[in-house]
Parts: C-alpha cells; sequence; structure tokens
C-alpha cells in the first residue's frame, strides 16, 4: 500500500524526525523499534544498535479492526516505542493504532526514507595535510565520502547522487569553489554524483582504468591516470591505481597523510573481488586485490590514515568520530593484511556476503547505459552496501 492509501488514525501521534532518532542512537539510548514493513525487507535492512530491541511485525496484521493477542502482546507496553516503515504511511497508521490501544508510541517520519536522507560531515582531525578533510558518513547504507577544501578550492571524492545540492550548499556555506568531484571506481551499491556535479560547473572525475567497463560518457569527464595529481588549494591529490574489488579501482592519496581507499581497503575488512567478474572471474580480482594492497597500499607509512568508501556495523569510529584508522593499525588488526597470497585468495572468497540489491542495474546507471531519474536513483541504492568481505572472517583473534 502507498502512503497516502492508508486511514488517518483518530489518535494524532508524534512523529520522530530522522536527524532526532540518530542522535538518540549516538547517546546509546535505549530504543524499541517496531518496524512494519514486510519481512523480507526487514532482513535485508533494518536500523540496529548496541541499545536497540527491533520487533519486526508487518502492518497487515494491524489492518483488522480486532488484532490478534499475540501480535500485541509482542509489543511492549511499559516503554516508548517507535514504529517506522518504509514511507511513513504505514508507520502513522500502525502508530495510532495503537496509541488507541494505550501504548506509547510516535512514528518515524518518512519512514525508511527518511532514515536514508541522513547525510552527516565529520571533521578527520587526524588529517595533518593543508586545508581541511571532512568525511560524510550516509548510516543508512554505510557510504563514505570525502570533501577536501584548501584556500577557496574544494574537492568531493566519491559523492552521492542523492546528496549533490548538499556538496553545493556545502562549498558555498565554507565560501569554496568546488573544482573537482572525484570517484574512485563504478560503485556498484550507490548512483554516483559526479556526473550531476559535473552537470553544475564542477570538473568530473572517474578512474582511466574503468573506461574499459563500458562508460558512456568518457568525453564529458577528465580521466584519472596512476600518477595523476589535482591540485586543490595548496593541496594535492594524487590518483593511486589499487584494482582488486575492480579492475578500475582507484585510490587518492590527499596531501599524503589520508588514502581514501574507495572499496579496496576498509577500517574493518577489504574488498569482496566479485562484482564485476562474477564467481568465475573473482579469484583472479582476489589476486589482483592482493597486489595492489601488498605493493601500493601497505608500502605507505603506517602513519598514512585510511578512509574507505563504506563502513559497516563491525567498524569502530575513531575518536574524532570518522571511520578512519592508521594503516599500521590495520596492519597489526586484520589478518588478512598479512597472509601469503594464495591464503588470502582462499580466505575472502570462503564467506562473501549477498551482493548488493539492484547491485547490476546500479552499475549500469553508473557506467551511462542505463538512465533513471532522481526518485527511481534513491529508491535503487537503499539498504546495505554490502561491498566488503566478510568481516568476521578477514579480522585477527
Amino acid at each position: 500500500m502507498n502512503p497516502e492509501d492508508f486511514p488517518t488514525p483518530d489518535v494524532e501521534v508524534e512523529p520522530v524526525a530522522p536527524d532526532t532518532l540518530k542522535g538518540r542512537l549516538d547517546a546509546n539510548e535505549e530504543l524499541t523499534l517496531l518496524d512494519v514493513r514486510m519481512q523480507s525487507e526487514y532482513e535485508k535492512w533494518h536500523i540496529d544498535g548496541e541499545a536497540v530491541t527491533s520487533i519486526n511485525v508487518p502492518y497487515f496484521q494491524f489492518l483488522d479492526e480486532e488484532i490478534d493477542d499475540a501480535v500485541l502482546d509482542s509489543i511492549p507496553d511499559d516503554r516508548k516505542v517507535t514504529v517506522l516503515c518504509a514511507k511513513g504511511g504505514a508507520s502513522e497508521y500502525v502508530a495510532g493504532t495503537l496509541a488507541e490501544r494505550g501504548y506509547d508510541v510516535n512514528h518515524l517520519e518518512d519512514g525508511m526514507n527518511g532514515w536514508a536522507s541522513i547525510y552527516e560531515a565529520v571533521e578527520v582531525t587526524e588529517y595533518d595535510g593543508s586545508g581541511t578533510l571532512l568525511q560524510y558518513q550516509r548510516p543508512s547504507s554505510g557510504c563514505l565520502g570525502y570533501l577536501l577544501s584548501d584556500g577557496d578550492e574544494a574537492a568531493i571524492i566519491d559523492p552521492l547522487r542523492a546528496f549533490t545540492d548538499r556538496y553545493l550548499d556545502d562549498a558555498a556555506e565554507l565560501g569554496v569553489d568546488l573544482k573537482y568531484a572525484l570517484d574512485t571506481h563504478i560503485h556498484a551499491d550507490h548512483i554516483s554524483g559526479v556526473r550531476e556535479l559535473a552537470n553544475n560547473g564542477v570538473e568530473g572525475v572517474i578512474p582511466e582504468a574503468a573506461v574499459d567497463r563500458g562508460v558512456t560518457y568518457r568525453d564529458e569527464l577528465t580521466t584519472a591516470a596512476d600518477g595523476d595529481t589535482f591540485e586543490v588549494g595548496n593541496a594535492t591529490i594524487e590518483t593511486v591505481y589499487t584494482p582488486g574489488h575492480t579492475t578500475g579501482m582507484t585510490s587518492y592519496l590527499v596531501d599524503d597523510s589520508v588514502l581514501a581507499t574507495g572499496d579496496g581497503l576498509f577500517i574493518e575488512s577489504v574488498a569482496r573481488p566479485d562484482l564485476e567478474e562474477g564467481d568465475e572471474g573473482a579469484p583472479d580480482a582476489a589476486r589482483m586485490l592482493y597486489e595492489s594492497l601488498q605493493e601500493r597500499v601497505l608500502t605507505l607509512p603506517d602513519a598514512t590514515l585510511v578512509g574507505g568508501a563504506h563502513f559497516s556495523d563491525a567498524a569502530e569510529p575513531a575518536d574524532d568520530g570518522t571511520y578512519t584508522a592508521p594503516l599500521g593499525d590495520l596492519v597489526e588488526e586484520m589478518e588478512a593484511l598479512t597472509m601469503a597470497e594464495q591464503d588470502f585468495v582462499d580466505l575472502i572468497l570462503s564467506d562473501m556476503p549477498p551482493r548488493p540489491a539492484n547491485y547490476e542495474e546500479i552499475i549500469a546507471t553508473n557506467l551511462g547505459q542505463n538512465t533513471v531519474d532522481d526518485e527511481e536513483a534513491f529508491t535503487l541504492e537503499l539498504g546495505p552496501n554490502n561491498c566488503a568481505a566478510s568481516q568476521e572472517s578477514l579480522a585477527g583473534d
């Protein structure tokens, strides 16, 4: 059912803004969430946390005038319950139905779509290059991006199309000209914002090595080859070719201080190697990834901060709240980074998570082979990213 199809409940229920709920989650408040989406959607993607009690009861079980006692018994009546759904209509209806029966409830405004609209900017305080580096964080999917600003110029790495206006507004607020928008690779979990920013006067940059995958818009953007540099004020972004997750995977070394690794290396895991060539090509991609890590990444100084394009529930933020970590710490903590090549390949192929939702259509869109409007683009990328290999098998003891 669409949100507008649900009747307005007789009892008015307080809406909770997604940002407010996120603040309570960050503060580790005890939260009880009643998710009324279908079980299949809930199992793919839901809000969780150490202090979160999450309950899934599909909305249709509340449509009858006489609700089953077992359903009502599953919902706590001794604490506040936040009801949520996909877009906000079902949750408002269910919350009103429960309020009529004496439950203490509110509902998440705009549902999981609202949750997916949260996008926070956190300063990387351990960055010791020129200017300021911000890490954008999208908690709904774990997507990360980076805004470097120095003097009157700025660059964004791994922008999301859904937040094009946000980048332009942030640059304007900082009083800088957004000069570059750079992608690390052809993403499989979200729609890239590079072309949209290019349409707004920003120089779009994609890895030269990614073009052969079938990029249709090569002539519209700048291509970055290994060793190329991009000047942002007094800061320098250097291209470091690191294939493995994809054949075009490219990292960007920001002022010799932070390596934006895209999906090559995360602070809790390494890339999965099967999204470009499937299971058949995964072993060769895994060997390519091993070589990139050993020869291009692990040869950097231990103090180099690593910042990936994603984080998972297994990732622990640094003291500044960013999902970054010194390279030397990752070598100590991640067993996969010190393995022999065949052991590494065997390990990451042994336990890969499900592939990202809609990943084939997202890849086609990012290649320019498929055209979607903003609403469809937003819908396509809802859910977890799943671009890493299994965190459980890769971490050390």
